[in-house]
């Protein structure tokens, strides 16, 4: 065997290594909350790759829990309107930024990618005094529209990006066929650019779903709270005793469901997020 064929399986060996050491490293953490969410009270603690005995009575408890089954329809709907709100405007939005040529179309699509980045935090106190204003504090509408702010950005983007491949051919027919800027973007663009739609709409939905630090400034009592806060809320027999069984088996009922929605649309998410990244 020579030198080149052994640095090849050499080169092979450490990628495969590579990518076995970042599943672990990605996967492991569920996984340990999977199984310490299966054991019993008294084996919490104990250190184990593979629980002894099983029990479900974690997921009992947490699921006769009338104030985290609200949170989990709370969290539903606040998702799933977060979602088709962005959609809606991102759609819209990307027509007149992708279609339309006016002058400082460029400058509008930085000044949207900019406002992606600031953070939560710097932007907290002036938002919460704008929910309280609209008084839409401890209602779920103030948690549509604050996250409704910071998932609109990134989803105009990826939709402009991919809204500007599309074949001016197709506009230019649906116009001689006297058919309006709407009809244009619901009978003609609507259809082709559902990777991209697939792609913002479920990132957009993770969002949403997963968000804490809004749902715990603009919610107050247990019935407008979110999943997330409500698994930080939940308390044990004492106050000083955390319930870490309960609180993982609520982590992997709001998390597996993420996990199956990136499994069944993943080929349209890697297709979305790459529209736009080669020309022709």
């Amino acid at each position: 065997m020579t030198a080149r064929q052994l640095s090849k399986i050499a080169k092979r060996v450490g990628f495969w290594a590579l990518i076995v050491l970042i599943m672990v490293y990605a996967v492991f953490p569920f996984y340990y909350a999977v199984i310490t969410s299966l054991k019993p009270s008294s084996d919490l603690f104990r250190v184990e790759l593979w629980p002894s005995t099983w029990d479900l009575s974690n997921y009992a408890q947490i699921l006769t829990q009338a104030s985290f089954l609200r949170a989990i329809f709370n969290s539903i709907v606040v998702a799933v309107s977060v979602v088709f709100i962005a959609l809606l405007l991102g759609i819209t939005a990307s027509y007149a930024l992708g279609r339309v040529r006016f002058r400082g179309r460029s400058t509008v699509l930085l000044v949207i990618l900019g406002v992606s980045m600031f953070p939560q935090v710097a932007v907290l106190s002036g938002l919460f005094e704008v929910i309280r204003t609209l008084n839409l504090y401890n209602n779920p509408a103030g948690l549509i529209l604050s996250y409704t702010i910071f998932t609109l950005p990134f989803t105009v983007w990826v939709l402009t990006t991919f809204m500007k491949q599309l074949p001016m051919e197709l506009e230019e027919a649906a116009i001689m066929d006297g058919a309006t800027p709407w009809v244009t973007i619901t009978k003609v663009f609507l259809p082709l650019m559902w990777p991209a739609m697939a792609t913002t709409g479920l990132l957009a939905f993770i969002a949403a779903w997963n968000e804490f630090l809004f749902a715990l400034t603009f919610t107050l009592t247990d019935a407008q709270r979110t999943v997330p806060v409500a698994i930080a809320l939940l308390s044990g027999g004492s106050a000083y005793e955390l319930p870490w069984g309960p609180i993982m088996a609520a982590s992997v009922i709001v998390t597996v469901p993420l996990v199956v929605l990136v499994i069944i649309f993943q080929r349209r998410i890697v297709s979305g997020l790459t529209a736009g990244a080669v020309k022709g």
